[in-house]
């Protein structure tokens, strides 16, 4: 066993990297591991039946993570996409696989309709994996894929439940392939007790493990969580394996039910690196897997399945994301992302063989096209992330000058973070802009939230001019280009000496640029931002709110000073370096005498208030009708 683990290991450690390095991505790193190792390539390791039924408890993992971060009511909102689109596409794609296997290759119709519902399945592990690694996963397509996937999973139950009543063997045989305790039981009772699992997972989840947690964290021993997470995935796990449901969905629920847990962070960084071996596992053996004797000896057949898995796929995937309006720049990313076999087709390839369903030479080579669209699937989305590349790449025209509304106030140039921020104050306050923007995607977006943003570069005249510089009161430049910056401000000088200039500066050296060129007014994109935080970790260290603030006023101005005068030194580096020392000696002297200046003022009130104390204690007390004879 250690043997075998050294070798997985440094298969790992060697081909992950490179491919890496290289852009094929972690999963093509693995998977060509598996195959490096396999075999039919070095054969260092042989049959890799029983090591993959250990690494899909990855998958298992991973669908627990997952669902970590689903809250139930993101959950709620996916639910037309879970069984809409996802309940569509197993269904659609199941029906043409098993058209095509019962007409064209004249199988069995119980063949054809097993070989259909496997192959209707798509690579949970590799698709999330690529999709979170490429930063993919958030987006709409990556959201659509997770629904589909999500169904899928939850498919395998009814599947497994249809293939006994598939097979042509006794009823017996199925009684040999089935672990679950509840087999013999009815219909009704399996139901049943199904439900009640369920629901016992999410109510523990819910009112039983947070309290454990709880218990286990009041410890402070990180191992004793780590093994209590693991606990709880193994034994999720077992108990839906031992009643015939998937542990993945499982583990699923478990991962949504506490998504709203305050332990939910600690979950993911206990579970996570145990995830990531198992599912590097995972790939390794399916790489491993693959039958090159067979490959070779049928290779135009196989090639031709699965281009022909691929094809049918792409088209239904592609309809189905027309037909429920994926944005089409997303629609290709849907399609390539699940156009492939998945992990779980090994596993009713399995259940398919031991009930005669699939002779043994049929299941060999549906295990072969599996593997290999497996195999392709990263390079799908390696193909997407060039197709993205290029378009990206070739720029759009910029809107026509007269698509352009013109000004009545402000026009802003660049309507970023920064941007954004100053367009809501001064439309909240009555000014009407016009916002001019160079970036596609950003204008996309802004467009998607009813924002009227026109895409053009400022620094082109007639796009300022047909946004109305010659009418309007002042000019934005909030880019984050500081060449860029400088091009639009001298334009808008040259031309439009009636608009004032505010500017956004991105560094001290870009501000002391801006000063060189009078603009009306500028500001430092970071120096706000970092002075209030500045100021409530004086709070928090002990400080008075009143000391804080007013010891960031006192560096603001000093700030701005600075930069005011040391401007004028800019490009004269010998005085410009003893300038800004003296500056920084300035700046702490200043802050220590302020400090200095407090702290007495503070001994000077408290001895002025015990001094009063003491005053007043010494006068002759007045009982309270003293003054009686005055009224």
């Amino acid at each position: 066993m250690l043997e075998i683990a050294l070798i997985y290991l440094a298969a790992a450690i060697v081909a992950v990297p490179i491919a890496k390095r290289v852009g094929l991505g972690s999963v093509l790193g693995y998977l060509i591991a598996g195959i490096l190792i396999g075999p039919y390539a070095l054969a260092m390791v042989g049959d890799q039946t029983d090591v993959m039924h250990f690494a899909e408890f990855g998958v298992v993992m991973m669908l627990f993570l997952v669902g970590l971060e689903l809250q139930p009511s993101r959950l709620w909102k996916l639910r037309h996409s879970i069984l809409g689109l996802g309940g569509l596409q197993v269904v659609l794609t199941a029906a043409v696989i098993f058209a095509f296997c019962y007409w064209f290759f004249t199988m069995h119709w119980q063949t054809a309709l097993a070989i259909g519902l496997m192959l209707a399945l798509s690579s949970t592990a590799i698709v999330l994996q690529s999709l979170e690694e490429k930063g993919w996963l958030k987006q709409e397509a990556g959201q659509n894929a997770f629904s589909v996937l999500l169904f899928q999973d939850i498919a395998i139950i009814p599947i497994l439940a249809l293939l006994p009543l598939l097979a042509f063997a006794a009823p017996s045989s199925s009684k040999q392939i089935s672990d679950s305790i509840i087999a013999d039981w009815p219909v009704w009772q399996q139901v049943g007790v199904s439900v009640g699992v369920i629901a016992a997972i999410i109510a523990g989840g819910k009112y039983v493990s947070a309290p454990l947690f709880r218990y286990i964290a009041q410890t402070h021993m990180r191992e004793i969580f780590t093994i209590f997470a693991l606990f709880l995935v193994v034994a999720i796990s077992l108990v839906m394996h031992s009643i015939g449901l998937s542990p993945a969905l499982g583990t699923f629920l478990a991962g949504v039910v506490l998504a709203e847990s305050e332990f939910r962070h600690e979950l993911e960084a206990d579970i996570e690196p145990f995830k990531g071996l198992l599912l590097g596992l995972f790939f390794i053996t399916v790489g491993a897997s693959i039958n090159f004797e067979l490959f070779f000896n049928q290779f135009s057949t196989v090639i031709s399945l699965v281009v022909l898995l691929i094809v049918i796929k792409a088209c239904i995937l592609f309809a189905l994301a027309f037909t429920f309006k994926i944005n089409k720049k997303q629609q290709l990313l849907f399609t390539l992302a699940l156009a492939q076999g998945g992990e779980f087709a090994f596993v009713l390839l399995s259940v398919t063989t031991t009930l005669s369903i699939l002779t043994p030479e049929q299941t060999s080579l549906v295990t072969l096209v599996v593997a290999v669209s497996m195999l392709i699937a990263p390079l799908l989305l390696m193909l997407y992330e060039q197709i993205q590349k290029r378009s990206s790449s070739t720029k759009p025209e910029f809107d026509k000058p007269e698509q352009i509304n013109t000004a009545k106030h402000v026009i802003i140039a660049g309507y970023g973070r920064f941007g954004q921020i100053m367009g809501r104050l001064l439309h909240a306050q009555g000014y009407e802009i016009t916002v001019l923007d160079h970036s596609p995607s950003q204008i996309e977006l802004l467009r998607r939230f009813g924002n009227t943003v026109f895409y053009g570069d400022a620094a082109r005249q007639e796009l300022l001019e047909a946004a109305g510089a010659h009418t309007a009161q002042m000019l934005v430049v909030a880019i984050d280009n500081p060449d860029k910056t400088i091009e639009i401000i001298k334009l808008a000088h040259k031309n439009y000496p009636q608009l004032k200039i505010v500017a956004r500066a991105i560094d001290r050296r870009h501000a002391y640029q801006l000063l060189n060129l009078k603009v009306d007014a500028f500001n430092r994109e970071t120096v706000d931002s970092a002075i209030n935080l500045a100021i409530e970790s004086l709070q928090l260290l002990g400080n008075s709110k009143e000391d804080a603030e007013r010891a960031g006023k006192l560096f603001r101005d000093h700030d701005r000073a600075s930069v005011l005068q040391l401007s004028e030194l800019w490009g004269d580096d010998a005085s410009y370096g003893v300038a800004v020392r003296q500056r920084m000696e300035d700046l702490k002297q200043v802050l220590q005498q302020d400090k200095q200046a407090q702290q007495n003022l503070n001994t000077c009130d408290a001895n002025n208030y015990e001094n009063g104390l003491t005053e007043d204690s010494a006068k002759p007390k007045k009982r309270p009708n003293d003054d009686a004879h005055l009224e």
